[in-house]
This record gives C-alpha cells, structure tokens and sequence, in this order.
C-alpha cells in the first residue's frame, strides 16, 4: 500500500473489519444458529501472556470495562513473569474446571497449548485466540486480532520511505530483527515486512552486513528489551566499524528503543528504526525523529471486537468472520478470524492517528 494512503486512513477504521485483498481471504459468515451456550451474566475467560509490554498491560482494563458493559463476568488472568508457559496452562485448565462460558486466550506460546484448548472443546467452551493465534490445533474456535501480515507490510514500507527521507538512493545498510520464536504473530510480521523488503535485497537497494536475513536468525527470544541490545550491540561491533547502519526493521516500540539505546551506546547516529503498538515512551521519540514509525492497534478495539464476538455467540449466531490463511492458518487449519485494521504512525500523521486516544494525542502534540 503507498505511503499516502496509509496517511489518509481514518483511525474509525480500526474498528472495521478488514476482507484483505488477499486472494486466501473469503467469507466465513453465517447467521445459522449456534450451539453453543453462553449466556449473558456467565463468566467469561481471559488468560494474557505475561507483561512483556505496554499493551498487554491495558489489556485487563480492556477486557474488562467492555465485558462489563455487554453483561458478562470477566476472570481476566496474566502469566507469570517466570515459569509462564505452565502457568498459563494452568490458568485455563482452571477456567475449564470453574465452567467458564468462553475463553479468551492471547497465547504465552500458542504452540503449547493444545491440551488445554482441547479440555475446552470436551466441555463445550469456545475458545476464541486473541492478538495470537493458538497453533497446531483444530479446537480453538476463533481469532480476533489486527491484520499481522499487513502490520509486517506495513513496517517494511515505512523503512524503505524512512531511508530515502534521510538518503535520497541506496544502496542502505540494513539489519533486521523479529519478535520471540514462540508468538504465532513474529513470523507473521517479518514475512510481511519481507514481501516488502526481499526484493530490495536481491536488487542490492538493501544490504545486510551481519548476513542474518532469516526469522531463525533475527527472532528476538522472549520479545525481551535487553535481548534486542545485545544483539544489536553484537552486530555493530562485528560488523559496523566504519561502516554506517542506516536502518533496522523492528517488530515492535519495546525492542526498537533498545535498538536505538544499542547505537548510542556504541556511539552510532541512531539509524531509521520502525516498530509496533503505540506505546507511550516511543511516541516522543517519534516527534523528536530519532524513532520513525509505529503501528497503531488500538488494545480497547481489539478487545471489544472479541466481546462483541462472545456477545454474538450469547445470542445464538455465528460471528462474521473471514478465512485468511495467509494470516490465519494454524498448522492445522485456517481459523475464522475477525481481522482488524492497523494504522502505520510517524510524526507527520501522529496527532490525527491518535485522535480518539487522549493520552497517546497529547504526546504527540506536545512534541509538534
């Protein structure tokens, strides 16, 4: 998608539900009767990965305040900062056992938890994977999140106009770095952002000095801050004595600050550094140029779009989803999803990409 029209997207797309041009994506609406039974006032379960980063942070308000609003009972639960994966594990295997109605899951490692969505399945529960999809599984029911493979186009191109706003032509030093091995998303957004960038490399408009091009060699474990540093740190040292780092494609704010904290460390010029959730320490960073872009996805959106959805199993329908295997295929299957639109940020757009968020508006308007 060009830039300008990204420019131009109203942040009320965010709430609309995205059929991508992708010739994977088809229509998997129905208005059948369901048999599934949760009725309103139930108890509806949400188990969110550990605090990893600003959103899921606002992710327990989130949820919430819209599961309250539409007559349910919300037992929100984070995993534990350590010994995540059990925990999570345990905290629906729990939500099973107490009779749940629905279950909500932004999976800690979506690839382990088979067991847990298939003791839901037994007793009836949907289970409706959120932000992440759930792998390697045909018992989870849905998938609520942004459009990730967009998300990852969407970062691509931002780098590609950030490095001709700082240099008119190549060719450009490039690094690349992506999110935890162990999140169904990360490779999801790097193979988008590589649709974008791939080309540009074989072509020699990008060049990657460290030679680590492959997901396997970019992905960041744990999503962790000081993991991303280290390595950039590593790479400047290995590979960028005289040589000039123009930018790095960043999955996410979190790790892209410490990308940046790793250059100025090593006494770099911070090169052009993309990222991902709108979080609040980044958008300063945005307005002073030396973080270029961010993706907006709304948390409260988001978590709405998955109430909504329970709200329309409480009645008794089939939710409105799209078949999008290129986002949505979990090994075993193409989950339904509810896809939502995400929303490229940089300084020239920001205050209007905030415009119904106060606190991330103000921000960018006090860095005007």
């Amino acid at each position: 998608m060009k830039k300008q029209l990204i420019m131009g997207a109203s942040v009320a797309a965010l709430a609309a539900l995205t059929l991508t041009g992708c010739s994977t994506a088809r229509s998997a609406s129905s208005s059948s009767s369901s048999s599934v039974s949760v009725p309103k006032g139930s108890t509806i379960g949400v188990a969110l990965p550990a605090k990893t980063s600003q959103n899921w942070v606002l992710a327990k308000a989130a949820f919430e305040a819209s599961l309250a609003k539409a007559g349910f009972k919300a037992d929100v639960q984070y995993a534990a900062a350590t010994n995540t994966v059990p925990d999570q594990q345990n905290q629906i295997s729990g939500m099973v056992t107490k009779g749940d109605k629905a279950i909500i899951i932004a999976a800690q490692d979506g690839s382990q938890l088979g067991t847990q969505v298939k003791q839901a399945k037994a007793a009836g529960i949907p289970v409706i994977a959120w932000d992440r999809n759930i792998t390697g599984t045909a018992d989870v029911d849905y998938y609520v999140a942004f459009n990730n493979y967009k998300v990852g186009q969407l970062q691509g191109q931002a780098l590609l106009d950030g490095l001709k706003a700082k240099k008119a032509s190549g060719p450009y030093n490039v690094e690349l770095f992506a999110g935890a091995s162990t999140d169904a998303n990360a490779p999801v957004f790097f193979n988008g952002a590589m649709s974008v960038l791939q080309p540009k490399i074989d072509d020699g408009t990008l060049k990657v000095l460290s030679g680590q091009t492959t997901f396997k060699q970019v992905n960041t474990d744990g999503w962790l801050a000081q993991n991303a540093q280290t390595r950039m740190s590593n790479i400047l040292q290995a590979n960028y004595g005289t040589a000039t780092l123009d930018g790095v494609l960043s999955p996410n704010d979190t790790l892209g600050r410490a990308i940046i904290q790793a250059n100025q460390t090593a006494g770099k010029t911070v090169p052009v550094v993309t990222g991902q959730d709108s979080e609040t320490a980044s958008i300063p960073l945005i307005m002073n140029g030396t973080q270029y872009s961010t993706i907006y996805k709304d948390t409260s959106v988001e978590a709405q779009a998955a109430v909504d959805l329970v709200s329309t199993l409480s009645k008794g329908d089939k939710p409105k989803t799209v078949l999008d295997k290129k986002n949505n295929y979990n090994g075993v299957k193409t989950v339904p999803a509810v896809e939502l639109t995400p929303v490229l940020v940089t300084k020239e757009n920001a205050v209007s990409a905030y415009a119904n968020n106060p606190t991330l508006e103000a921000l960018a308007k006090a860095g005007q």
